[in-house]
């Protein structure tokens, strides 16, 4: 099992990225290829007290770098010299496992598209983060921010490849599916819930998918369902949303602990509840997004990641590698074609 990691992607690159390298192989034995420059890299190691390349670890040396202002469209022919994009073919070539990068999310949506090429019969890759929810499991949203814009079908399979992820990464077996609503009722939404509706609604009566129906927002966070689906722009703005709540409630909550001697004492006695709840909510934790429906996992770290964040992207990576979908998603991707074809005759 190889990692690749791009060494130059990311806000603290390529500090963050190669120390987070390093860690894994030490904790978990990774194995992993950092690409970028090679004298940066090594001379991360240098300023760490590390004089010889750790076991595990190899360089693949990269000159270019992809810029966050750079168009994604036009990465991969413009910088094939970069860590990204060179990242992406080492794993499109079999050189690696899974690639990870905290590079921009359009160029590495589109390297990932174009050069390692989506699970024949998908129509878009999606991202797929998990949250926590209240009844103390993962609900998978899909998609966060990939897809601003999307169609009926598009929504269908993010409630086929959100199902298959959260029974093959978080070992729920037959996950429920929801659409993501302004009601629960089945006339509820725009033209393109109402049509996404009754295509999640079939695929569910032929056994595919277990559709539970549509879920309003604040369902989500208290465990309804187990796979959210939506468009990019409802997801990203759900997921944020949840974020920022959780940020808020964080800060009434300390503020709350800091009022007097005797609530601060209060804190003391909940310190390992609080401690735990914000490494429930850490990003930093969960290591970063995979693209659901690449051939290969890509994941896409925060910009912001560092050291243990990317040390936990990597063993996320791992994990992905290991739990391989593909064949079981071609086959679902069968079978909503030939439920579609009964469905027209």
């Amino acid at each position: 099992m190889k990692i690749i990691l791009d060494a130059m992607g990311g806000d603290m690159a390529p500090e963050a990225p190669v120390l987070g390298a390093v860690e894994a192989a030490k904790i978990y034995g990774s194995q992993i290829t950092l690409v970028g420059r090679g004298e940066e890299i090594l001379k991360v190691m240098k300023n760490h007290g590390i004089a010889d390349l750790p076991a595990g670890i190899e360089i693949a040396n990269a000159d270019g770098v992809v810029d966050m202002h750079d168009d994604p469209a036009s990465v991969i022919h413009k910088r094939k010299d970069s860590s990204m994009v060179v990242g992406l073919k080492m794993l499109a070539d079999g050189e690696g496992n899974a690639f990870v990068s905290a590079g921009s999310t359009g160029a590495l949506l589109t390297g990932a598209t174009l050069i390692v090429k989506r699970v024949k019969g998908i129509r878009r890759a999606a991202m797929g983060p998990a949250m926590p929810n209240k009844a103390g499991g993962k609900t998978v949203i899909l998609d966060c921010g990939a897809n601003a814009e999307c169609t009926p079908e598009f929504l269908l399979q993010f409630g086929l490849v959100g199902s298959l992820h959260a029974k093959h990464t978080y070992g729920i077996e037959n996950p429920r599916v929801g659409l993501l609503n302004i009601g629960t009722e089945d006339s509820k939404g725009t033209p393109l819930q109402k049509e996404a509706y009754e295509l999640l609604k079939n695929a569910g009566e032929q056994g595919i998918i277990n559709f539970v129906g549509n879920v309003e927002a604040r369902d989500v966070p208290l465990g309804a369902v187990d796979v959210i689906v939506c468009d990019g722009f409802s997801g990203n703005v759900l997921l944020k949303s949840i974020e920022g709540t959780a940020m808020f409630m964080g800060s009434l909550v300390s503020h709350m602990f800091k009022k007097n001697a005797i609530t601060m004492l209060g804190a003391l006695c909940c310190k390992s509840g609080i401690d735990n709840l914000k490494k429930m909510m850490d990003y930093r934790e969960i290591g970063g997004t995979q693209f659901l429906g690449i051939k290969k996992p890509v994941i896409k770290a925060h910009g912001a990641s560092d050291a243990l964040a990317f040390r936990n992207a990597i063993h996320q990576a791992e994990l992905a590698a290991q739990n391989d979908m593909t064949a079981e998603l071609e086959q679902g991707l069968r079978q909503l074609a030939e439920a579609k074809e009964r469905q027209d005759d």
